[in-house]
Parts: C-alpha cells; structure tokens; sequence
C-alpha cells in the first residue's frame, strides 16, 4: 500500500499545477493495439506489474470486454511521468475502437486537450481511424501519432529497412493527408500535422513493449537497424530494457500535447456559445480554479458500492464534497457525495479537484453524459454530436413479470449511461425497444442486462429501423380541423443535402443566434428569405412561417408545432420519422375563439396538413446503409464480394493492400444481418471485415410496397394505405 499511498500524494500535489497536467485520449481502429498500449503506460508508470501488462488488459475492466478482446466502455485512469526532471500528471482515457461504440469517443474527446491516435503498421489508416480523428479535431484536440505492431513488419513481412521505412512514412502522409483535410477550414487551429523529425510520430510493440521516437534515439543511442537486429534474434526484452515504450510515449505526450493553460483558450470558444466577454469565459480560459465551477460531464458509470458516478472535465472551480450544483437543463440542485481522480483505474477519493482535471464525481442524479454541471447557471456546453444515428431495434420483455420493474429502471439507465442508445418503454404491452448503432451495440447491452441485473430476457429479432423522405415538391395542401373552423395551408418539398447535413452535425440548431444559424444553412444552399423564415427545427425537418399577419396565429403557434411534431414522428406511409423536409406554412384561418382552436382541433388540422403534403411530394422509403470492407486473402476474394453482392449490395472497389485484398462496398443494414457467420464460413474464417452506417438511402420501388406493409403490420396498422398514395 506504501507505493500507492505515495502515488495518490503525488497526484494530489500536481492538481494544482495545470501547466504540469495533460489529459489526452488514445484511440484508434478497432484492434489496433490500444487498450495493449495503456496497458504498458500503466506498467510504465508504476501502477501495474510490468511482466502481465499487455496480457492483464487492466482497462477492459468488464467480464464481456475480456471476453470479446475489444474495448466497450472507455476507461479513465491518471499516472504520474517524469519528464525533464519535472513530475507530470497525466490523465488518460482508453476509447473504444469499434463503430457501434463510437459515442464513447466522441464523449471522451471533450473531456482531453490532445489524442494519441494508434495505427497498425501493417494495416495502415483505416475507415475508423478516419472515424476517430474527425472526432478529435471537431473539438480542437491536437493528434499525435503511435504507429503500432511494427514488429509484425519486421518478423511476419520480413521486410528490409527500406521497405520498411516507405512503408512507416506512407502512413504517416495518408494520416497528415487526413488531418490537413479535416483543419483546411479550422482557423484556430495552425497545422497540427504529425512529424518524424519534430517528434510526434513514435513507432513501436504495445505487445513486446518497446517503442522508438527521434527523440528516444537521440537518448538512448539506439538506432532502427540495431532494432530490427534484436527483434530478429527474439531478444525483446533487452529491446524493452533499452528502449520502453513507455518512456517514448509519456515523453512525447509531455511535449507535445498542450496543458490546460494552453488548451483551455482555444478550446472553449469551440465547445462553448456563452458570453465571450463574461467573468465565466474568463474563468475557464485562464482555468482559475478559485472562480465558478464548472465541470462537463462526459461518462456515467455504476460502481456497485458508490452507486452512479459522473466523469468529466473541470474546466473551472474547485469541486468538492458538499457542494450544490445546477446540472443543465434540469430544475433544482444536486449535492455532491464524494469527489475523486483516478489512480490506474481505480477511483481514489480526495478532498477537492481544481481546474484543468478530470475528476470523478458522485451525487449528480441527475447528470446524464453530456450534462453541464455548474455552482451558478450559465449556458451549457454544445450538445456533444454523434456522428451515426440508431438503425438497429430490438425489443425486449422480461421473461418474469415480476422483474418487469427492475428492467423497466435498467433501461432508463442504459439509456443515461449512453445517448447513442434510444429506449422506447412500452408500459401497455412491456415490449420494450431499444435501438443503436448495430447488432453487436444491442447484443452487448442485453448481455449486461443479464449479467449485471440478474434480470432473464427474451429479445426479439433485430428490426431495423427505416425513414421517410419526400421526393418532389407538393402542391399547397389544406388541412382542417374536426370541427372545420380551422384550416392550415402548408406545402412540402425536399431539403438539399448539405442543408439536411448541416443540420445533423449540429452547426445549426434552434439554440444557436439566429444570425449564426441562418449563415450556416445558407452556405449549405438555402435561400436567403427563406433562411429568415425558419420557425422550428425538428430532427433533419425545418418548418418556415411564411405567413403574413394572422390574428391569434402567434399562440396557437406552440399547437402548430405540436402537430408537426406528431406528424413528422410518425410518417403517413409506415410511422417510420421523417427526414429531410422543409415545411412552409403559407396561410391559416383560425377560429376568433380560443376555445375552438384548441389542441383537440389544430393538432390533427396540422396532422392532416403536412402527412398530405407529404403524400403530395412523393414520399418515400428510405433504408438505412452500411460501407463494408472486408480484407481477404486473394484466393478467397470472390466468397467475399459475392457475399456483399448477394445482399443487395454494390462492390466499389477491390485493391491489394500487402498480402490481402481489400474489397470495399455498400449495402442495405437490413441485410447485413447474421453477416458475420455467413462471410465466417464464405471464406474459412480468413477475412477480416468492417462496417460502418453511411446514412440512409430511398429503397428500391419494387420493394417499397411490401417493406411498408410488412412494418405496418408489426406495428398493428391497418394495412389500407391513404388512397393518395397510388405512385405504386
């Protein structure tokens, strides 16, 4: 206990000293070596034992993670490194790799000020890699990069130093190609490229636990052929004596990665729209640990002694035990139980945590991932986007009526833990829905629910979930109410992509300065009078007021939007949501008397309205879809683009990539079900495959008619469709 105690005082001492702090994320493609890599900076830094790291997998700390060999939840833990004869506090999140988790490292980036991005030597950059770096350099986190498993290179692809060294460097420009790509429009950011000589590229073994920087050869001397040499001859561990990993990467992570003092100035323009001039601004730029407190809430986990605990950023204050704070967009305070940081990955509990940390908290009930916890209201942070939204459903019922309550709270939970997870509780039949981002998403979560609950479930067939879209520009459609003294007047036609794309990535929202959004949706293509028209955004739909001076128009409004609401929900062809359409009311006649034009009268009027004008506007079905690749060796290349061939899928392109084939393509999420035992025995086991949601697509028109009816009849619809709807 001695060495720990000594470790929790060191980390305690560091807290106050931000400029001696870096919080970074690792993250990379899904198996790339990353939860290895921690692993080996854990025993690095003296908080496991060196001989099981890499084996012990410290951070995938649930039974299934250790089960599947993959990252599921990201893990927090905080190390101290010597660096310059100056101990540093470094505060570490281990993201998931794979897409259906990609919320978690979405979430992660905003609580850190740099992110190490780990690659594969021999597999290069991938779609996720591609994935994970978007998401760090959308909240102005500065990459540094891990080329890992280079001693596959050097013992399996035997390669020489030359090949070698083309190799490292081609990774390295298609990583700089992907970064110079995604800042072209950043103005704040200067150019975050990676590089060899300046000493934020660092290549090496997670596994056998050496690594090499430019800087690491200037110090130890050791150069890449006498590396290559000892790694031929197996003699790793004196390769790991003279040359850890560790040293390499906390080195470089010290110098290259800002610290909050640095960070904090350019990255709180990027996640926060308040007042730029405010005391609170001031706060958070100059982490001034004595002003306001104020604390992003980036990851809700269960500890089974602690109950709920709640990890973020402290982006200014103080925490302590005992405070009371405001948690956005809920009433009333929450009081704090315990404050903590973490210690390997165990939370250790401490008096207070200043700004420029990451602290563990437990007490805010009501904080969900992506809360904005503060001691005085303010304007929360931007709502953290994720980047693929739910296309997978299953439902779920408890086998014992008895645990029906139980499940019910485990939901409500699940979906607290993670908002890329939707819940829909059904208290008529107890079918209870849950969707996410694929198979794998939904398998893990019901096995938790089993596990960790203790609660027996039946889950159905995965469903997946479908949209509807208008096609063409309607007429202008009337609606009227039950009792006819009220009619709306409202036409449909289709939003252009980067209007609808603008608006899923969240750069323009109702919340934003009207200025900011109208500017926004004009440079994706909208027009300028109608960009001052918007009255309501709902989902990828926008609703223009284009009326002109309608008595009583004003309250009934908060009614009009209830009804398009409803009706945008629930589609009129499959009660799939609707996507992709703008709305513009033309005109209204609205009963003189309040009581007539009540909800039971404007929300169906509106209803009728807009699923008409919808009907009007071709509205079609839309499927969501995947991109697929998968890498096979050549002699089984056919199995496996046959197999995306024969899912109503298309192959794009085929390539060789080292000693595999890479086939790439695209196919409906509908039938990429039990894809993976079917490519499995396609090709013996030897391909490797990903995917990953590319949004939705109209499905084909032959098969338009039977998919409506088919989700009409497992929603219990009647099967007539609205008579207008004849273009069948």
């Amino acid at each position: 206990m001695g060495r720990r105690k000594k470790i929790v005082q060191e980390c305690e001492t560091l807290m106050d000293d931000p400029e001696h702090i870096r919080n970074i994320a690792i993250a990379a493609h899904v198996d790339h070596g990353k939860t290895t890599l921690t692993d080996n900076l854990l025993a690095g830094a003296g908080m496991i034992s060196d001989d099981t790291a890499g084996e012990q997998l410290a951070m995938d700390t649930e039974e299934d993670e250790q089960e599947r060999g993959i990252t599921i939840d990201a893990a927090n833990v905080s190390m101290t490194h010597e660096y310059e004869d100056q101990n540093h506090l470094i505060n570490l999140i281990d993201t998931p790799g794979h897409v259906d988790f990609g919320g978690d490292v979405t979430r992660a980036m905003r609580a850190v000020d740099g992110a190490l991005v780990v690659v594969d030597a021999v597999e290069g950059a991938m779609p996720q890699t591609e994935t994970v770096l978007r998401q760090a350099l959308r909240e102005g986190v500065k990459p540094t990069l891990f080329i890992n498993k280079v001693d596959r290179l050097i013992s399996e692809l035997q390669e020489g130093p030359e090949e070698m060294q083309k190799r490292l460097l081609a990774v390295i420009q298609d990583v700089n190609d992907l970064i110079r790509g995604m800042t072209e429009e950043m103005d704040d950011i200067e150019d975050w490229t990676v590089s060899v000589e300046e000493g934020t590229v660092g290549f090496g073994s997670a596994l056998y636990k050496w690594g090499v920087s430019m800087p690491s050869m200037q110090r130890t001397g050791m150069d890449f052929g006498e590396i290559m040499e000892l790694e031929r001859n197996d003699n790793r561990q004196e390769l790991h004596e003279r040359t850890p990993l560790s040293d390499v990467v906390l080195d470089m992570v010290c110098e290259h990665f800002p610290n909050p003092v640095d960070a904090q100035p350019m990255r709180v323009p990027r996640i926060w729209r308040g007042d730029a001039e405010s005391q609170l601004a001031d706060d958070m730029r100059l982490v001034n640990e004595d002003g306001e407190v104020v604390l992003m809430v980036t990851d809700i986990g269960v500890d089974p002694h602690a109950g709920e605990i709640a990890a973020g950023r402290v982006f200014s204050g103080t925490l302590e035990k005992g405070q009371e704070l405001y948690v956005s967009g809920t009433a009333g305070k929450n009081r704090i139980q315990s404050v903590g940081i973490y210690m390997g990955g165990e939370r250790e509990e401490v008096d207070r945590v200043p700004a420029g940390n990451i602290a563990a908290v437990t007490g805010l009930k009501d904080a969900i991932a992506g809360s904005t916890v503060s001691s005085e209201e303010m304007t929360p942070f931007e709502s953290i986007e994720h980047i693929s939204e739910p296309v997978i459903t299953k439902s779920v019922e408890a086998q014992n009526m008895d645990d029906l309550p139980k499940l019910i709270e485990t939901l409500q939970q699940v979906a607290k833990e993670d908002p890329t997870i939707q819940v829909e509780i059904n208290e008529d039949t107890g079918e209870h829905l849950i969707s996410g981002q694929g198979e794998l998403h939904l398998e893990v979560i019901g096995q938790r629910i089993e596990r960790n609950q203790g609660i027996p479930i039946n889950t159905g067939e995965p469903i997946v979930v479908y949209r509807e879209a208008p096609q063409d520009n309607s007429r202008e459609v009337e609606g009227r109410s039950p009792n006819n003294h009220n009619r709306f007047y409202i036409s449909i036609e289709p939003l252009g992509e980067d209007i609808v794309e603008t608006i899923k990535m969240g750069e323009a929202s109702m919340d934003m300065p009207e200025l900011e959004r109208r500017e926004a949706l004009q440079e994706a293509g909208m027009d300028k009078d109608d960009s001052q028209n918007i009255e309501h955004i709902h989902g990828t739909n926008i609703l223009l007021d284009e009326t002109k001076g309608i008595q009583h128009l004003n309250e009934t409004m908060e009614l009009v939007i209830e009804g398009l609401e409803e009706a945008l929900d629930d589609g009129p062809l499959a009660a799939e949501p609707v996507q992709g359409s703008l709305i513009r009311l033309h005109d209204a006649r609205l009963h003189e008397d309040a009581i007539h034009r009540g909800p039971a009268q404007v929300i169906p009027a509106v209803r009728e309205a807009v699923h008409n004008a919808l009907i009007d506007a071709s509205i079609k079905l839309l499927e969501p879809i995947q991109q697929v690749r998968i890498d096979v060796p050549n002699d089984h290349m056919g199995a496996a683009s046959g197999e995306i061939q024969g899912r109503r899928g298309r192959v794009d392109d085929m390539y060789q990539e080292g000693d595999l084939m890479v086939v790439e393509g695209v196919a409906p999420v509908d039938e990429m079900i039990g894809f993976s035992s079917d490519i499995r025995s396609a090709t013996e086991g030897r391909a490797s495959w990903n995917t990953e949601n590319a949004g939705f697509q109209v499905l084909a028109d032959n098969l338009q008619p039977d998919k409506i009816s088919e989700i009409r009849e497992r929603k219990g619809m009647k099967q007539e469709l609205n008579p207008a709807i004849d273009y069948f």
